[in-house]
């Protein structure tokens, strides 16, 4: 989904850890009710055309078979067979997909999935992916980061303004990079490094005082206040900067189409079948980009742009969604039943009915099968929560309106509440 939403506060709101991260991993599974779940971090989103053969032959032999896309731009494997994981390993560490036994987990870096594609942007940012991930995994320190720990790198644009990131580096026009936390102009060979730098500042500040906290925003810490820390680290690894507001530009995610040299497609709910991937895979040329927004962009360079609009309609008859128009890219949901066993009910078949109702005119809307809403995005979504006795509670953030009713009755129920 690709809902631009407004900057997050600059006072934010302390938060206290009683447990560790248990977020997981390539290395470290986790037990859902429908077998294990490995999550596999691509930096950038970034697959190659061997990778995502990889990958779509991993989750066949030993998974459910299907690629589930993550609002971070990674990939989760479920459905695993118990003892799996060391051939998962294996298998996913052969096709480059496994650089860092120690940092697996920490490589959460979101770019701009149009960089270089469009002519959006004011640069490409695709080189500083690699640099970024390669500076991470060589950082000792970092190996501490929760799993859950972002760094975006926005190419001008601002399509990773809403994603709430850690760390965020968006190219200037001018050249350079505004970093933060640190509201700072740093140069664009500087950029990866400085990136790297201002997560273990944030590491640092969590020690000193104590906290355990796995983002930037639950240290509680005044933005001004943890700018001024990450510039002492940046002048005391001699990366010189100057003090920058952050850009106002504020952008979407990519609509599904042919957008510049590129096919765009949404994955509704982000779930990609065993046949869909193997099409999408078929229309690769050098790589594939899975966005935060659970899509997926085809770069298609050279000659293979002739073909785009019959590819692209390839992957609409698969499955996928190809329509800017389509109600789906307004819709997204948690595993639900039967994959958790916290959810009281499966949430993705309602979503999907419901949405036959609903049409094209309905307002954003994220279904989770209990109170936790995992996989939440952030932006202006209305909240459709499974309760424990059945049914639903809607509720809009906005307005702090809510009403209770059945999957059935969702679109009446949207329209009172929102009108």
């Amino acid at each position: 989904m690709s809902t631009a939403v407004p900057p997050p506060s600059s006072q934010a709101t302390p938060v206290a850890r009683d447990r560790g991260d248990a977020c997981p991993g390539t290395l470290r599974l986790h037990a859902a009710d429908d077998g294990a779940l490995a999550r596999v971090r691509l930096p950038g989103g970034v697959l190659s055309a061997a990778q995502a053969r990889a990958l779509g032959d991993a989750a066949r032999r030993l998974g459910d078979g299907d690629v589930h896309l993550t609002s971070r731009g990674n990939v989760q494997v479920r459905g695993l067979r118990d003892g799996c994981g060391a051939e998962l390993a294996e298998a996913l560490g052969a096709a480059g997909l496994l650089p860092s036994r120690t940092h697996e987990r920490v490589r959460n870096i979101a770019a701009s999935p149009l960089s270089g594609l469009d002519g959006g942007g004011v640069r490409d940012v695709r080189p500083w992916v690699p640099a970024l991930d390669a500076a991470l995994c060589a950082s000792e320190a970092a190996r501490d980061l929760s799993g859950r720990f972002l760094f975006a790198l926005d190419d001008g644009r601002g399509d990773m303004a809403g994603l709430g990131a850690d760390v965020t580096v968006r190219a200037l026009a001018g050249g350079g990079a505004w970093l933060g936390p640190g509201s700072v102009r740093v140069a664009a060979a500087d950029a990866p490094r400085a990136a790297v730098l201002a997560a273990e500042t944030f590491l640092a500040a969590a020690l000193a005082r104590g906290a355990k906290v796995w983002r930037v925003a639950e240290l509680g810490l005044p933005a001004e206040e943890m700018a001024h820390l990450v510039r002492d680290r940046l002048t005391a690894e001699g990366i010189g900067h100057q003090e920058r507001p952050e850009p106002p530009v504020r952008a979407a995610g990519p609509a599904p189409g042919i957008v510049g040299e590129a096919l765009s497609v949404h994955v509704p709910l982000g779930r990609i079948s065993a046949g869909q991937w193997a099409e999408l895979t078929a229309t690769v040329v050098t790589e594939l980009r899975l966005t935060p927004w659970r899509g997926v962009v085809v770069p298609l360079p050279g000659g293979a742009a002739a073909g785009a609009a019959e590819a692209l309609a390839r992957l609409g008859a698969a499955g996928l969604v190809t329509d800017p128009a389509s109600p789906w890219l307004r819709v997204g949901a948690c595993i639900g039943r039967p994959g958790c066993a916290r959810a009281h009910t499966d949430v993705r078949a309602d979503a999907a009915r419901a949405l036959v109702a609903i049409g094209s005119a309905g307002p954003p809307l994220y279904w989770s099968g209990c109170d936790r809403r995992c996989g939440h995005p952030r932006g202006s979504h209305l909240d459709v929560v499974a309760e424990p006795a059945g049914g639903y509670r809607l509720s809009d953030p906005a307005s702090g309106r809510e009403t209770h009713t059945d999957p059935t009755r969702i679109p009446a129920a949207l329209a009172a509440i929102t009108s």
